[in-house]
C-alpha cells in the first residue's frame, strides 16, 4: 500500500450564489481517523465528495492537496450514504469490482474473509435485491476494505446497522483500516466518540474541533470518558442548531 499522506481541505463553497459552507481549513492527520459532525445541509457529504473528486453540485473556491510535499490527493476509497451496489450482480460480485475495473485478478482468499468478517458468506451469491439494507450496507463496506486505498472515505457507513452489528464492524473497520488516513462523515456522537483521533463539528460559519477520549480506537461504548465525550458533542450539536 502507498504511505497514507495528509489531506487538508481550505476554501468555501457555495450553491447558486448562497453560501454552502463558510471559508474552512480542515486538516486530515496521516494515518488517523478524522470525524466530520454536523446538523443536515452543512457541507459535511461535500468535502468529502471535493476530496474524492466527484461532482457536488456546488462551486468551491479552495484547494485541496496531500502533505506528501504538495502532492495531489491519490486514489481513495469511498463509501457513500447509500450503499451503490450494482443491482444485476452478486455480492461477490460487487465486492470485488474496483479489481476487475482496474482489470486486476482480485484477492479471492481476502474477499473469503471479509465475506465472513461482515457476515456475508453465505449470501455471496445473491443479489442486492434479495439482501435487507443491513445487509446491502456490510456489502458495501466490504467492497470498500477490499481495495488498499491509503486514504479512506465514509459517509455513514454504519447508519443502517442494528446497534451490535454497528459496534462489530465499526470494530472491524478500525482493524482494517490501521494506518489509513480516514474521514467519517457521521450523525452519530457516540461513534465519533468511539472512533475518532481527531473530532471535528462542522456548521455554515465553520469547524469546531473537539478533544477526543485519549484511550486507543475503537473505545469502549461504556467508558466513562467516552460517554463523557459523546455527551459533550451532543451538547455542542445541539447548541449549533439552535
Amino acid at each position: 500500500m502507498t504511505p497514507a499522506p495528509g489531506i487538508t481541505v481550505e476554501g468555501q463553497a457555495t450553491i447558486d450564489g448562497a453560501q454552502l459552507f463558510a471559508p474552512l481549513s480542515l486538516s486530515l492527520a496521516a494515518g488517523q481517523w478524522t470525524c466530520l459532525l454536523g446538523g443536515s445541509g452543512v457541507g459535511k457529504s461535500t468535502v468529502l465528495r471535493l476530496i474524492a473528486g466527484l461532482r457536488t453540485g456546488a462551486d468551491f473556491d479552495g484547494a485541496i492537496h496531500a502533505s506528501d510535499r504538495g502532492k495531489v490527493v491519490p486514489r481513495v476509497g469511498y463509501m457513500a450514504q447509500d450503499d451503490l451496489l450494482l443491482p444485476w450482480a452478486t455480492v461477490t460480485q460487487n465486492i470485488i469490482l474496483g479489481a476487475r475495473l482496474r482489470r486486476e485478478k482480485p484477492d479471492m482468499a481476502r474477499l473469503e474473509r471479509l465475506l465472513g468478517r461482515v457476515r456475508l458468506t453465505d449470501h455471496a451469491a445473491k443479489k442486492p435485491a434479495e439482501l435487507s439494507g443491513g445487509q446491502r450496507q456490510r456489502g458495501a463496506l466490504a467492497r470498500t476494505l477490499m481495495g488498499d486505498k491509503p486514504v479512506i472515505l465514509l459517509d455513514e457507513p454504519f447508519s443502517a446497522l442494528d446497534a451490535r452489528t454497528r459496534a462489530d464492524m465499526q470494530d472491524l473497520a478500525v482493524e482494517l483500516l490501521h494506518g489509513r488516513t480516514v474521514l467519517l462523515v457521521t450523525h452519530d456522537p457516540g461513534e465519533a466518540a468511539r472512533l475518532g483521533h481527531s473530532i471535528v463539528v462542522m456548521s455554515q460559519t465553520g469547524l469546531t474541533p473537539c478533544d477526543p477520549p485519549a484511550a486507543e480506537t475503537p473505545r469502549k461504548v461504556d467508558d466513562l470518558e467516552t460517554l463523557a465525550a459523546q455527551g459533550a458533542l451532543l451538547r455542542l450539536l445541539r447548541e449549533e442548531a439552535a
